[in-house]
């Protein structure tokens, strides 16, 4: 392998032209929709795009929005690290979309509330609406958190720009951009940056696979590292990546994202017809697929490229989620233009993620709780408090970002985050739509049940990481590097595993351990069982179905009479 001593280039003039020109697109079309829809008065018209969009681009948006930075940089990574296991994820997107489509959207859709937590107030009562609520805005702050550390990371390597500077940057930015438009520029914005993700994708894969030695090189080089072992059927709880971890486990991580998640269902409801929303659900399925496909085969070529000489085992890269953006300057560093393409994907995708979520946030806010408190609001004071709102939820989403610094790579981060929260909620939605029986003494304490032991195995694993036989990272060789390791670098791994291996107590080797991607099935099956058992013992709800799709009926009329 050639000598990967040399200093990785930076941007260039191209580089940044590209950067700025693809970023200024991005952002034109965000202010296009909101001049053009500040015109229109109606709430439902800035919150739900009117019920007038089609499927195409809230599909795009869809994929956009929850496979951006995240799994442009760290999808790679992980894949670079444990194999091409992480592949299955695509049995868990199609029974997540296909549940989602068939199951929780003809609720939604049919009520033509806003706040899917208003669904909860009709079931159950008002503090089950308020609770949920507040859930989702602390598991959107930890998740946006997330995200803009993300390709603040990816700017850092391959700019050398401040990695701090970078997130305050970006938090600045995505708060700017939240204040503008409605929900029209929020989807267009997101379909404009899902085509650019593929063309940035597609760059790498091309020119990363001719500077591996072609396709067929990478093929056997990935299959002797052992990152080709793609289905292990152990059924152990404790391993990070089997397959059903990542089908079973990440079918409950990603329907607690796409069941019952605002930012998804608003996008969902502001279609023009249940159908065009089932359509947009499948659409965006298609290019789940591509995306996945693109993020394992660029972590293979990858691997090929770096088989003999691991820059993080060297001490070129400080985390494994900066592979990615390091790979990216070395193979198209000659090219002008090319690695600001990636980065841009990387980051414009990032911008649009992060103001869904935070417009989202603004959104429940608003409607679960100013609202409710002062009904008697004008026009006027409602927009300013709607603005204020989305610069609260951006100064907080950035102070979450310096925070995920600490928490590990992005992808286990950002899944945990989601399921640590996503399974309850899901629990708690699923005790409203699947079990008629269930009462609010079950509601209420199956969600404190779910959360209490999915926060519980969630922050203990963060406490007490798992040790390396049950995450299994592959092996990575320097054999290759011309140049020797630094003390820190050939010691670091070894002083790890040792103080995770020393003084740990039953708990740390077993339910701390357990893969991540069981948090969200924790929470929803604790949830669902508490709340039944409850509800057992408490008595039956005596709310009648037929009187709670009643109502929703009626506010669907209201909705489409404004």
């Amino acid at each position: 392998m050639e000598d990967k001593s040399h200093t990785v280039g930076t941007f260039q003039v191209g580089d940044y032209a590209v950067f700025a020109a693809l970023f200024v697109v991005s952002s034109g079309i965000g202010v296009f929709f909101a001049i053009k829809e500040r015109k229109k008065a109606s709430s439902k018209e800035f919150l739900v795009g009117g019920r007038q969009m089609s499927c195409g681009p809230v599909a795009l948006s869809l994929t956009a929005s929850f496979m951006s930075a995240v799994t442009v940089i760290g999808a790679p990574s992980d894949v670079y690290r444990y194999g091409a296991s992480y592949v299955i994820f695509g049995v868990a997107y199609t029974f997540v979309v296909f549940l989602t489509a068939e199951l929780f959207l003809p609720v939604f859709y049919r009520s033509g509330i806003t706040s899917t937590y208003e669904y909860l107030e009709l079931r159950f009562c008002k503090l089950v609406r308020v609770a949920a609520t507040l859930i989702y805005i602390i598991q959107t702050i930890l998740y946006t958190g997330v995200v803009v550390y993300a390709p603040a990371l990816a700017l850092n390597q391959v700019t050398g720009f401040d990695l701090w500077g970078s997130i305050f940057a970006t938090g600045i930015v995505c708060t700017f951009y939240c204040t503008l438009g409605g929900l029209k520029a929020v989807v267009w914005t997101d379909a404009f940056q899902m085509v650019v993700m593929v063309v940035g994708f597609l760059t790498v894969l091309i020119q990363g696979a001719s500077r591996a030695g072609g396709i067929e090189s990478v093929w056997s080089t990935a299959h002797t590292g052992g990152r080709m072992d793609v289905f292990d059927f152990d059924v152990n709880p404790l391993r990070r990546h089997t397959f059903w971890t990542l089908s079973v486990g990440g079918t409950f991580t990603w329907l607690g994202i796409y069941g019952v998640n605002q930012s998804t269902i608003q996008r969902c409801i502001s279609c023009k017809t249940e159908g065009h929303a089932r359509w947009a659900l499948y659409l965006n399925l298609l290019g789940l697929w591509i995306i996945l496909f693109c993020a394992v085969v660029s972590g293979l070529i990858m691997y090929t490229f770096y088989s003999r000489c691991d820059p993080w085992s060297a001490g070129s890269v400080s985390a494994p989620d900066q592979l990615m953006p390091y790979f990216v300057m070395e193979i198209l560093g000659a090219f002008p233009g090319l690695p600001g393409l990636f980065v841009a994907c990387a980051f414009s995708g990032t911008l649009s993620t992060v103001a869904a979520s935070i417009n989202a946030l603004a959104t429940v806010t608003y409607e679960d709780f100013v609202s409710q408190c002062y009904r008697d609001l004008s026009n006027r004071a409602a927009n300013w408090i709607s603005k204020a709102l989305c610069v609260v939820f951006g100064v907080a989403c950035t102070t979450m970002a310096v925070a995920a610094s600490y928490m590990g790579g992005i992808v286990q981060a950002a899944l945990s985050i989601h399921g640590m929260c996503g399974g309850p909620m899901l629990g708690l939605f699923s005790l409203g739509i699947l079990f008629p029986v269930t009462n609010l003494k079950g509601a209420v304490g199956g969600l404190i049940v779910g959360i209490t032991l999915s926060f519980w195995v969630g922050v203990g694993a963060f406490i007490y990481p798992a040790p390396s036989n049950n995450t299994r990272p592959l092996e990575l060789s320097t054999a290759g590097c011309n140049f020797n390791l630094t003390a820190d670098g050939s010691n670091q791994t070894s002083v790890s595993v040792s103080a995770l291996t020393s003084d740990r107590y039953w708990l740390a080797d077993s339910w701390y351990s357990m893969s991540y991607l069981y948090y969200s099935a924790v929470g929803f099956i604790g949830t669902v069982a508490a709340g039944l058992l409850i509800t057992l013992l408490t008595g039956e709800s005596n709310i009648s179905l037929y009187n709670i799709y009643h109502v929703l009926e009626q506010n669907n009329n209201n909705v489409w009479a404004d």
